[in-house]
């Protein structure tokens, strides 16, 4: 197994490592996590510009059909902003459902769009019996003429805010079906969740008729669909949480190093240096299981179990590397200036996001037969 990058990836490495230095620099995002509706008309359109959205589509549907860690490489770089945004539900988690889900007139229809930026994607799961797990899914798709019709309410949905279109899991006669739906369309209410939380929202459906064009793929297949597309996209979001957790580091060690007290820099006491050891030790941890698990799926290996490694321990470790810099930083930290705090919101934001640390564990027991 290489864990090295190629050429290519080198490339959208330093392309990506470019633009967050420059067009997202830390006042850039403390006055976009103040104002996220602007991401739309600001930050939205130079990532569309970059041909990023795309990366993760296959060429025949208009994007560029990058491998599944050349796109975790671009990731990494935009978790180090962290660099908010429908870029990863739209360009990786919705595009590759549509790819797993839609049939081919779907697939013409919508990736183009999706690869060009015209139209945002966003997923709606996740209900008040929130969880991962099909039986979680109890938003109703009742029969209305060829098509079906919505009642109820999704919660803590990633991105709806910018979407124009959802792609909406309902339970229906025959199972879970998987639902195109106009974000902007009569009846569907987004309200933003407000907290110490970055870009989730409560999605309200009212009498919202869906026609049979917008089924995506085959009756009672979109949990399987979902499954499939949660193998590909799990570690590019983990990946993600590595850059999230590369740039705490660094913004701990350079901290340490310029903070002085009794006389010297912080970094020479031992307690400080400890919680940067294992900030150190959480980054290292979440990236080695995320790219070993790319490394898997790019090379056509049973990946399965090394995608819900991966994602375990890189949510905790996100979560846990915050919890530690700001053990480094004290009183700065919490200054919403100083930038780390869009990090440790990120971190907690994203923790249950395609699945917390134990549903990934109890997936693995399963994998590993472990189960009682």
């Amino acid at each position: 197994m290489d864990l090295g990058l190629d050429q290519t990836q080198q490339l959208i490495q330093e392309s990506a490592r470019d633009f967050v230095r420059g067009a997202c620099s830390r006042d850039t995002l403390v006055n976009l996590d103040r104002n996220p509706a602007a991401i739309a008309d600001t930050l939205w359109p130079k990532l569309v510009e970059l041909g990023w959205m795309g990366m993760a589509i296959p060429e025949a549907y208009g994007g560029t059909g990058n491998s599944l860690t050349d796109v975790a490489v671009l990731y990494e770089e935009l978790g180090t902003g962290p660099v908010p945004g429908a870029h990863f539900s739209s360009g990786v988690l919705c595009a590759r459902l549509l790819l797993e889900a839609g049939n081919e007139a779907q697939k013409q229809r919508w990736l183009p769009q999706l690869a060009s930026g015209e139209r945002v994607f966003a997923l709606a799961l996740t209900e008040s019996s929130y969880g991962w797990l099909p039986e979680n899914v109890r938003l109703a798709a009742a029969p209305a003429g060829t098509g079906c019709k919505l009642n109820g309410c999704k919660v803590f949905v990633h991105d709806a805010t910018l979407a124009t279109d959802l792609l909406v899991l309902a339970r229906s006669d025959s199972g879970i079906d998987l639902l195109r739906v106009d974000a902007r369309a009569k009846g569907v209410r987004v309200r933003p969740l407000e907290g110490f939380i970055t870009g989730l929202s409560e999605v309200s459906f009212e009498n919202v008729v869906v026609g049979p064009e917008d089924m995506v793929g085959a009756r009672a297949g979109g949990w399987d669909a979902l499954e499939r597309a949660l193998l590909a996209a799990t570690p590019v979001l983990c990946a993600y949480k590595v850059g999230g957790c590369k740039a705490v580091f660094e913004m701990s060690v350079q901290y340490s190093r310029e903070r002085s007290q009794f006389g010297q820099p912080i970094g020479r006491f031992q307690r400080v240096q400890d919680h940067i050891v294992h900030i150190v030790n959480h980054l290292d941890a979440a990236r080695w299981t995320t790219y070993e698990a790319l490394w898997k799926l790019d090379s056509g290996l049973d990946a399965a179990t090394s995608v819900h490694v991966a994602k375990a321990v890189a949510s905790e470790s996100y979560l846990r590397a915050c919890d530690f810099a700001h053990e480094v930083h004290a009183g700065i930290g919490v200054v919403r200036e100083y930038g780390l705090t869009l990090h440790t919101k990120m971190s907690r934001s994203l923790y249950h996001c395609l699945g917390a640390p134990k549903v990934h564990r109890k997936h693995m027991e399963r994998l590993l037969g472990l189960e009682a």
